[in-house]
């Protein structure tokens, strides 16, 4: 613990040290990647000194089912489809129980509910068969379970478990574009670059960090790469819109 926080001070100051710099440097050149990384770091925290998980849950289990039913559908429509569905089976015992088309009706508004509900009511199973009704703690069997891809299991191995994991979703591959973090043509490529330029110690909560800043400043629409403060400040000099590669 002692050696994460010395870590973190000092990644912290790097990070002081170059917002006094931007606020008295008068040059109008861009950043350059060390000093947006620093920036970066330094703003999100500052923005975001606490990041809950936006997706309601109870436990690694309703924390899975939750994640797995955030494909392609926002967490405020998770969090409207859960409680209706974790009051009847919140546990992979009670999920099994209820049959594929049961679950299907309770989470049609979250969408692929043929896919979800099947996926749902046999990774329930498999947890039962396999793992004593526990979700696992690794990536590869977690990534063994229907539905669960290695973002879905990234995000359960930060946020269930604390193991340090950089989720990348659409959010975090527009923003590390824009951003000059990352050149990457899928969340892949994007995950792995960075995890290069930020602390292991920073990742679980600075993936949501991203995630917030991307859905309140830095939009699909509201930003092209020549709006948002952050945006402005790593790149002053941007004339043009920044293209993206989407994953």
């Amino acid at each position: 613990m002692s050696k994460l926080l010395s870590e973190w001070r000092t990644f912290y100051n790097r990070a002081d040290q170059v917002t006094q710099k931007l606020l008295t440097d008068s040059r109008s050149g861009n950043l350059s990647k060390q000093e947006r990384v620093a920036f970066i770091d330094r703003r999100l925290y500052e923005l975001y000194p606490t990041t809950p998980v936006p997706l309601d849950h109870s436990d690694p289990y309703t924390l899975l089912i939750a994640v797995l039913l955030s494909a392609q559908c926002t967490d405020e429509r998770v969090n409207q489809v859960t409680p209706a569905l974790f009051d009847q089976a919140d546990c992979p015992e009670a999920m099994v129980k209820l049959s594929v088309e049961k679950i299907r009706s309770i989470i049609r508004p979250c969408g692929l509910s043929p896919q979800k509900s099947k996926a749902i009511h046999r990774l329930s199973q498999m947890l039962i068969e396999s793992h004593n009704g526990e979700v696992p703690q690794s990536f590869e069997a977690l990534e063994q379970l229907p539905g669960v891809g290695h973002k879905t299991a990234s995000v359960v191995m930060a946020q269930a478990f604390g193991v340090p994991t950089f989720p990348v979703d659409t959010h975090i591959h527009r923003l590390a574009q824009r951003w000059g973090l990352s050149r990457g043509r899928n969340v892949v490529e994007t995950e792995r670059d960075l995890k290069r330029v930020f602390p292991e110690h920073r990742w679980n909560a600075l993936h949501l960090q991203i995630i917030f800043y991307g859905r309140e400043y830095c939009t699909a629409r509201g930003c092209d790469g020549r709006v948002c403060e952050i945006c402005t400040t790593c790149f002053p000099s941007r004339k043009h819109p920044k293209a993206l590669h989407k994953p």
